[in-house]
């Protein structure tokens, strides 16, 4: 009996690391198929990933601490900038003793810059978290709604008396990202084949979001993670059990910032080009929507819904330009999209409360049971 659970369970595990690798491969893989079809699908899939990247951060607030934060794209702007600024002429045009001090330009390296815009997000997230200790519910989502928009207002008026962030303008000729001193932005040539800019980002972010994925998964089942849950399900108990919910509270927010900042980095680095435009309230609630629709606190669930979410406007955009035809163009394109999208928002939450993909739950057994009934104990 034992060699047949132990034959049973190493050919589940062989199954299960037969998947994992050839999931892993169709990863690699995807660029090129996407690629077949034109650079713009692997772009999209390229903003996917920065989405996950987000909704992971997010979730360690909201799914792990049971924090209900509207105002994350707020610590996206902040790495967002933070990069931007180090890594273009803004701050030289602005600033003659800059320009001085750094003739060739302020040309940040990367190991400096990336950890100092997560730096400045976690910051920027324990301020946030500070305030909102002893808030619960709407009033801590209302709060944390806030911080995101003034955030916004204060990149977009930051251009006078002195023109930091440039206003509504943005900031453009941001350096891309580096690697062996090899730029993304260009195409690197093998010899045999050419690999273009998107698909080398491409690989850039699905090596980040592998990275993040193992280290949620790493708190989710440590201490801390633990203390997190409980704090979710009922913060007094957990608060009676001698658990410093102050400390925890701001550590989920300034962990979780730094996902953000990071995230931020890499879109600046992506996009060359950063603006306020780009960090509006309605980007930070469908990263919300990300993580409820894909299952809360469940990391597999966020992902699909970040996948799908980031994924779906631009698929839909197929759908909306028949559908502005049939209706003889008395309906916008954009505004259908946007309706298709709500509409596909609603039946999700109808049909699946709990997420795309839930967590499942453990029911236990009770020891009833396993006990024999009468019928069976006469037979016996």
């Amino acid at each position: 009996m034992q060699t047949n659970q132990k034959e049973s369970f190493q050919e589940r595990f062989q199954n299960s690391r037969v998947m994992q690798i050839a999931f892993a491969l169709s990863l690699l893989i995807l660029p090129f198929v996407l690629q077949y079809f034109g650079n713009a699908w692997v772009r999209i899939a390229d903003f996917a990933l920065l989405y996950v990247l987000l909704a992971l951060g997010l979730n360690i607030v909201v799914g792990y601490a049971g924090l209900l934060d509207l105002g994350y794209i707020a610590f996206f702007a902040v790495g967002a900038y933070t990069y931007a600024l180090l890594s273009s002429p803004q701050l030289t045009n602005a600033f003659p003793s800059i320009a001085a001090l750094f003739p060739d330009g302020l040309h940040t390296p990367l190991y400096i810059v990336i950890p100092l815009s997560a730096l400045l997000a976690g910051l920027f997230g324990i301020l946030l978290g500070a305030p909102t200790l002893k808030l619960r519910g709407d009033y801590l989502a209302i709060v944390t709604l806030g911080f995101g928009e003034i955030i916004r207002v204060f990149l977009n008026n930051l251009d006078r008396p002195i023109n930091i962030t440039n206003g509504p303008k943005g900031i453009g000729d941001i350096d891309s990202f580096t690697v062996f001193g090899t730029p993304l932005s260009r195409k690197l040539d093998l010899g045999f084949t050419e690999i273009p800019s998107v698909t080398l980002y491409y690989y850039l972010f699905i090596s980040l979001v592998a990275i993040s994925i193992l280290i949620c998964s790493r708190l989710e089942h440590s201490r801390i993670g633990r203390a997190w849950m409980a704090i979710r399900e009922d913060e007094i108990a957990a608060k009676a059990m001698g658990i410093d919910t102050r400390n925890l509270k701001l550590t989920a927010f300034g962990i979780g910032a730094t996902f953000g900042g990071v995230s931020g980095a890499m879109f600046a680095s992506f996009q060359a080009f950063v603006s306020p435009e780009s960090f509006s309230l309605m980007e930070s609630v469908m990263i919300v929507a990300m993580v409820v629709l894909g299952g809360i606190g469940y990391l597999p669930g966020v992902v699909l819904g970040a996948l799908l979410l980031a994924a779906l406007p631009e698929v839909l955009r197929y759908v909306a330009g028949p559908l502005q035809e049939m209706s003889g163009g008395r309906m916008d394109s954009a505004i259908l999209r946007q309706l298709l999208i709500a509409l596909a928002m609603v039946s999700v939450m109808l049909l699946r409360p709990s997420g795309l993909w839930p967590k499942p739950s453990h029911k236990h057994k009770s020891p009833k049971a396993n006990l024999p009934t009468n019928r069976s104990a006469e037979n016996a």
